[in-house]
């Protein structure tokens, strides 16, 4: 088992630049100092957190925690979360679904593929901030997960 390590990274999922930089902002100003990916759709989510390419003025890091909205352009946020859950590599990676969605068919999905928590973001700041907050101590300190999926892991 194991916490977060150092060359893990948040992965935020998030189309809107707008909600990406508060998400971002929120982070610095509680002190979550981790560093971060942002993805603007789904199949970037999946380049990043999948290996798929390589990209440019990035470091190679793996996310410990990924923030999936579900309204993105292209693939759509369930549809992440089901390749996510289908790779050995992405399998254990706690992934929030941090979205604006009211739709508890949207919650359902979200969690019968996978997801580990699904949080609607709030309007008001201070309370967004203080969401981040308690997601990522739980999901990156207290939260503990295997170091490899059983198929990644040797034969004995």
């Amino acid at each position: 088992m194991t916490a977060t390590t150092s060359h893990e990274s948040i992965l935020i999922v998030e189309d809107n630049p707008d909600d990406a930089e508060l998400a971002v902002i929120a982070l610095r100003q509680k002190g979550i100092n981790m560093p971060y990916q942002i993805a603007r759709d789904g199949e970037e989510a999946l380049d990043i957190a999948l290996k798929r390419k390589p990209l440019p003025d990035q470091k190679p890091t793996e996310p410990g925690l990924i923030l999936l909205d579900l309204k993105l352009p292209g693939k759509n946020g369930i549809e992440v979360l089901k390749e996510l859950r289908a790779s050995p590599h992405t399998r254990y990676v706690p992934v929030v679904v941090l979205t604006t969605s009211m739709l508890e068919e949207d919650m359902i999905q979200s969690y019968e593929n996978g997801a580990n928590s699904f949080v609607r973001k709030p309007v008001d700041f201070a309370t967004f901030q203080h969401y981040i907050e308690l997601i990522c101590h739980y999901w990156l300190h207290t939260n503990l997960r295997p170091a490899l999926s059983i198929s990644q892991r040797p034969s004995l």
